[in-house]
């Protein structure tokens, strides 16, 4: 048996561009396979389709179940797929569907509880349609939710990794305007233990930590906004008071420039596009998205279904790319 890493990949939402991209990845990138054992979990029309769309010949062999799934690990010459148990006719490219929301659910399901049950030792995901889940009446969300319910995990943290960029996120999701209510000392000071614990999990074993400032200049001793002074740079001292190689609060236009050079080895975000902006700047197709804190690793391509391209052979597979390789480099 290989001792090469199983990487789950699910396609997304199948009427997006996820599907296309999984098979460019796995087709035009035959150096994955010296790096892992890459099984798609899909409903296989959508395969079928998207090696269509991209006038392929490759073979499809269909598995059902881990005892299936053996041999050398030496299949470079076929696309493996586990097949979702979903019998519903594929949704048209380009287009939000109640069946490509229940489609891209139950692909990440199944791959799931590959996972839990350690069949897989990681999971690359493509994206998913949070309108297409709606739709479909799936009970979440996005990702995040999906495999931090399902995996009965409480604190999970996403990390962005793009070369040596590495960047945390203390806030995501939430309205630009609540986010300096959403500071305060005691979770700064616990978000940054995760993320110092994250980083030794893939193997630094004194991480440092920098902590991007809130307000322009770092608020300027007050002129600006007063959150470094009343909340970030007191956290920060707590934390070095625990030993911890944490630095801040940084100004957020040097901060990333900082980590790109060596000065720390990741960065602490304090919300979504702070973060979001310098990665992609830096390198919008090379960005991958880790979760952190399951019992396995799941990283994501960082774009979304791309509904306007889907079907036409025009999708950029490179996120996907790094997706799985980074899976199979740090999966535990």
């Amino acid at each position: 048996m290989s001792g090469k890493k199983r990487i789950g990949i699910t396609i997304g939402d199948p009427a997006g561009i996820g599907p296309e991209i999984v098979l460019k990845a796995l087709l035009n990138h035959r150096e994955i396979y010296d790096l892992c054992r890459p099984l798609i979990f899909a409903p296989v029309p959508a395969v079928e389709r998207a090696l269509d769309v991209l006038q392929s010949q490759a073979r499809i062999r269909v598995i059902r179940s881990p005892s299936e799934w053996s041999g050398s690990g030496k299949e470079s010459r076929e696309i493996i797929v586990c097949e979702s148990q979903i019998s519903e006719p594929l949704p048209s490219y380009g287009q939000v569907s109640a069946q490509g929301g229940r489609m891209a659910f139950e692909a990440i399901r199944t791959a799931i509880d590959w996972a839990n049950q350690k069949a897989i030792d990681a999971i690359a995901t493509a994206p998913i349609n949070k309108q297409s889940l709606k739709a479909g009446k799936v009970p979440f969300t996005d990702h995040t939710a999906m495999f931090k319910t399902l995996t009965q995990s409480q604190a999970v943290m996403t990390l962005f990794m793009t070369g040596p960029l590495r960047i945390f996120f203390y806030s995501r999701h939430i309205p630009f305007r609540e986010i300096p209510a959403s500071l305060n000392i005691e979770n700064l000071v616990q978000t940054m233990e995760q993320a110092l614990g994250h980083l030794k999990k893939l193997g630094l074993s004194q991480p440092r930590l920098a902590v991007a400032a809130l307000n322009p200049h770092g608020g300027e001793n007050g002129l600006f906004g007063d959150e470094e002074q009343r909340i970030i740079a007191p956290a920060v001292a707590q934390a070095r008071k625990q030993g911890w190689n944490v630095f801040g609060p940084i100004p957020a236009d040097s901060v990333f420039h900082l980590n790109l050079t060596g000065e720390f080895d990741a960065v602490l975000s304090l919300y979504h596009d702070q973060g979001h902006i310098a990665a992609k700047t830096y390198d919008f197709y090379g960005t991958v998205s880790l979760t952190m804190g399951l019992p396995f690793l799941r990283t994501s391509v960082d774009h979304g279904t791309a509904f306007e391209i889907a079907g036409r052979n025009k999708a950029n597979e490179r996120s996907m790319v790094e997706a799985i390789k980074i899976a199979a480099r740090y999966a535990w």
